[in-house]
């Protein structure tokens, strides 16, 4: 190794720069973050795009002027990693040899895998809260809703912040009701589980809002294909299929980690989702200890969120800078993770849990700060992002 480590983080979003700016902080090397996207976007923030309660440009900067000072942005992607030779392979033919890679690649949304969802997406009636571009077109179209029947569909786990499917729903019935067009409007909420979200508490809080507005929930269902032209789609499980007719579709496809990571043999031979196979408390993999890896990417024993990836990228850098220093990693993660559910326009239903599913509020003595407030609002809506920008991707918070 030399003097200076030679450290590689593939993936610029907030794992990635949360992590680089803190190796940068603390010295431990050169830091190269590969990132082919020019612009960066705060994806928490699209939930409220689509629901009207923030301005798409408010979620978007240019990639370079969000990567830490005193680390290297190279704008390419990776086809491949060769873990045995510690090198990187790209997909503009190059290769970056690397002493350290932090895998923080995210989860690929993959759309195809719905039969005809592509296509809902490009027509006019289809809009998402999980691409920009969707997000910003389905804010206009929501608020200017007056009629009809609106389908909003959860993904199946494994999935980025899945719940959060459900905050553009609640926003909208919010406005809707505001407005006095509510019960002009059929909503249909499919959700791949038997319960809103999984734990007691907060599916208390999420039940009595969905009983507020009135929304049409079908449990344990499954999107199974969609007819963009006669706007329906087929839902089901098992041998129980229904078919739903809209004239808006919110949708939220399945997600998987990106293929080069199983290509490249960084996954667990048995994980059918071809997730980083890293000890989910140390974030340090299985059989490579120079690989890491953290956010969406990594196998971490429980359900993924922006708001986990904080202590994540705490523990991954105090335990790669044991393993520089020639210790044994000892800093662990418990799989702490968040929702912030906007179940209105002005209050927020924060649910804060470990990998057991066990609350986890981050004030510890505060055990019902999942409850809906008007002061978790503000938290999410404005504090969170102020901090994103300014102190979470430089690796300070």
């Amino acid at each position: 190794m030399t003097d200076s480590p030679r450290i590689v983080v593939i993936g610029g979003g907030n794992a990635g720069l949360s992590v680089a700016g803190r190796l940068h902080r603390l010295r431990l090397g050169d830091i190269t973050v590969i990132e082919p996207r020019t612009i960066h976007v705060f994806a928490p923030l699209q939930s409220h795009i689509a629901g009207g309660t923030a301005r798409a440009s408010k979620a978007a900067r240019n990639q370079a002027d969000v990567i830490p000072a005193g680390v290297r942005w190279l704008r390419d992607e990776v086809f491949t990693v060769d873990a045995e030779a510690r090198r990187v392979h790209l997909v503009s033919g190059g290769h970056l040899d690397y002493d350290q890679l932090v895998v923080s690649a995210g989860m690929r949304m993959a759309w195809e895998q719905i039969p005809g969802l592509p296509e809902a997406m490009a027509a006019p009636s289809g809009i998402s809260n999980y691409d920009y571009e969707l997000a910003a077109k389905a804010s206009p179209v929501l608020r200017n809703l007056r009629s009809g029947t609106v389908v909003f569909t959860q993904p199946p786990e494994p999935a980025s912040c899945g719940a959060a499917a459900q905050k553009p729903m609640y926003l909208a019935c919010d406005w809707w009701r505001a407005i006095g067009v509510r019960d002009d409007l059929r909503v249909v909420f499919v959700c791949p589980d038997p319960v809103p979200f999984g734990i007691p508490a907060v599916d208390d809080e999420l039940r009595r809002t969905l009983d507020a507005y009135d929304i049409e929930v079908r449990y344990s269902r499954d999107v199974r294909r969609v007819d963009a032209d006669s706007r329906t789609l087929v839902i089901g499980r098992g041998d129980v299929e229904e078919t739903l007719a809209y004239d808006v579709l919110h949708a939220v496809p399945p997600q998987r980690a990106p293929e080069w990571i199983a290509g490249s043999g960084l996954a667990a031979s048995d994980d059918p989702h071809g997730f980083v196979d890293v000890d989910p408390e140390t974030l340090q993999h299985t059989r490579h200890p120079e690989v890491w890896a953290i956010g969406d990417a990594a196998t971490v024993a429980t359900r993924r969120s922006g708001g986990a990836i904080r202590p994540q990228a705490k523990v991954l850098v105090r335990n790669m800078r044991a393993a520089l220093a020639g210790r044994a990693p000892s800093a662990t993660y418990d799989g702490y993770s968040v929702v912030p559910f906007t179940v209105s326009r002005g209050t927020v239903v924060f649910a804060e849990f470990d990998r057991k599913g066990r609350l986890k509020p981050t004030v510890p003595f505060w055990r019902s700060l999942y409850r809906e407030r008007r002061l978790s609002w503000i938290a999410d809506r404005r504090v969170l992002p102020w901090a994103y920008w300014h102190l979470i991707l430089r690796g300070r918070a």
